[in-house]
């Protein structure tokens, strides 16, 4: 597979461009899936059953590997697109969809896109200093300690918006595989092979890190993303399943499966309401951490050292080391990434 991957390019203008193999699965398998299950209830049950299964399993495997795979990028981008041509082709026809709400959902799939595109950016990497003196070096800053050692430096305001004075100090690491002092809540990224500011997690779905300066981005795209989605599930079944609520047709659409149209669209329905579930569970996790004033990378470390504390069967998990209230949480993550405020020197005097 690594030589198909090497050997694998297109031509370009100024060279050969390398293709990743990772992304040709899903724009091939996705089609294919949903069309099998689109011929009888039980295929159905199967496939839709077996999709969330492989995902899991092919997340597992790459993240055991600590490689950057571009599959589920690919499979998000594609099932969005794909959910919109079925839309298009199969629910709009009927003319139960008037422009007004084709319109709407065409501008929140747009939305998505900026979102993402958005969330791709930098996530707030950090980059070695030029000319900076290194551990190790005879200029060695006393106040960083011996090499690998935490040290608390003077209580400035950090780059995670952390203020002095606050009851979890500002403290630096520095990053041997990087070869810089990293600032407090930064974390080294062994899929990236980089530190990140405020790291919280590496999305696979984005192929990219969440951090300091892309988290606002992420939960945009979250949000935009699960209204969309209720939105285009709820004009798909109010089209196919007439005359029943949207819970109701869901579960109980007589005769969906006599007409293929109907059935294809209903499985799409189906599997956009997997995804949609598991995008809503990331999305509830990331609005408790933000109102506790914890990352993911925080989450793990504090239970795999036992440091938390757990509330509701452990989907909370408060650290207390960053936590100044709900309120105050909820604002310095909207002042992610701003450049720290400096008062002038005669109003410190």
């Amino acid at each position: 597979m690594d030589t198909v991957s090497d050997r694998l390019r297109i031509p370009w203008l100024r060279g050969a461009k390398k293709v990743n193999i990772s992304i040709i699965p899903p724009l091939i398998l996705l089609p294919v899936f949903l069309r099998v299950a689109s011929w009888h209830f039980l295929l159905g049950v199967v496939v839709l059953t077996s999709l969330p299964v492989l995902a899991l399993w092919y997340y597992y495997l790459t993240h055991r590997r600590k490689e950057q795979t571009l599959f589920f990028l690919s499979l998000g981008l594609f099932s969005l697109g794909y959910m919109y041509y079925v839309f298009l082709q199969e629910v709009v026809p009927r003319g139960r969809v008037g422009p007004t709400r084709l319109a709407l959902l065409t501008c929140g799939l747009f939305l998505i896109l900026l979102a993402l595109c958005r969330a791709k950016k930098n996530p707030g990497y950090l980059r070695s200093p030029a000319g900076s003196e290194r551990p190790g070096s005879g200029g060695q800053d006393k106040a960083r300690g011996p090499l690998g050692s935490r040290a608390p430096r003077e209580e400035l305001r950090g780059p995670s918006g952390v203020p002095a004075g606050s009851p979890a100090k500002v403290k630096e690491d520095w990053c041997a595989k990087c070869q810089l002092v990293r600032p407090a809540r930064a974390w080294h990224c062994r899929i990236c092979g980089i530190c990140v500011r405020r790291m919280d997690h590496h999305c696979v779905w984005i192929n990219s890190c969440v951090g300091e300066s892309n988290h606002q981005a992420f939960i945009l795209a979250l949000s935009v993303f699960l209204l969309t989605s209720v939105y285009g599930i709820t004009l798909t079944l109010d089209t196919i399943c007439r005359d029943r609520s949207v819970f109701t047709a869901l579960f109980y659409c007589p005769g969906v499966y006599a007409d293929y149209s109907s059935a294809l669209a209903f499985t799409c329905v189906w599997y956009s309401v997997i995804v949609t579930a598991g995008m809503a569970y990331i999305f509830l996790i990331q609005l408790i951490n933000i109102s506790y004033n914890v990352t993911e990378r925080e989450v793990q470390q504090a239970l795999r050292q036992k440091t938390g504390r757990r509330l509701l069967c452990g989907l909370i998990v408060d650290t207390g080391q960053y936590n100044r209230g709900f309120l105050r949480n909820w604002h310095q993550f909207s002042t992610l990434g701003a450049p720290p405020f400096h008062h002038p020197a005669e109003d410190i005097v």
